[in-house]
């Protein structure tokens, strides 16, 4: 598997202190974009790991996707309650696809999980994907029940894997308990709905 790292993700972050806008206001852009005929995408993730989400939102904008973030949900609870939960699950049957942003935080993270859980009910297995982001220098290290979910695979560099040529990019790994993976291309797994 070759996860993203926190450094490249980054790098898809548009300059921020170029234009002086803050995260939230660069990610209130992405909300307000256009919405026709795009896949939409339940991003769940950590809330206080802001420069991981943007540089998420950044690098899968790249294929003309909506993406939900419930925070920006003018329609979201003030304070966390039961209608929060209530919300969410809307938003996930609403939405095309669901992706976990997997960070160490993310997995360990009861709402991440439980979102997840929800996730698995109404999209598994062909629109339900994790993207694990790992530390610069360090290996990711998640919970095991992940490795039954299909999840995001990048190269930074075209190679063979177990005989077979990809080039670089993102790909969608559908997990095989018996070793046989499916891989299509990220942007052909975006397409399908």
């Amino acid at each position: 598997m070759s996860y993203i790292t926190e450094s490249k993700l980054k790098s898809y972050r548009p300059s921020i202190h170029s234009s002086y806008k803050t995260t939230s206001s660069v990610l209130r852009d992405f909300k307000n974009e256009t919405k026709s005929f795009k896949t939409k995408i339940f991003l769940s993730h950590k809330h206080d790991e802001m420069q991981e989400l943007e540089g998420a939102i950044a690098f899968l904008k790249n294929f003309g996707v909506d993406i939900y973030v419930d925070w920006l949900d003018e329609g979201m609870p003030k304070t966390t309650s039961g209608q929060t939960a209530v919300r969410i699950k809307e938003k996930i049957k609403e939405n095309h696809k669901f992706i976990l942003l997997a960070t160490e935080a993310a997995i360990n993270s009861k709402w991440c999980n439980w979102e997840l859980g929800l996730g698995d009910a109404s999209k598994y297995i062909q629109n339900i994907a994790i993207f694990p982001i790992k530390k610069d220098y360090s290996e990711f290290s998640g919970s095991e029940y992940l490795q039954i979910y299909p999840y995001i695979d990048y190269l930074e560099t075209s190679r063979y894997i177990n005989g077979h040529y990809r080039g670089s990019g993102a790909y969608v790994v559908f997990p095989n308990i018996n070793g046989n993976n499916k891989v299509i291309t990220l942007s052909e797994w975006l397409r399908s709905r």
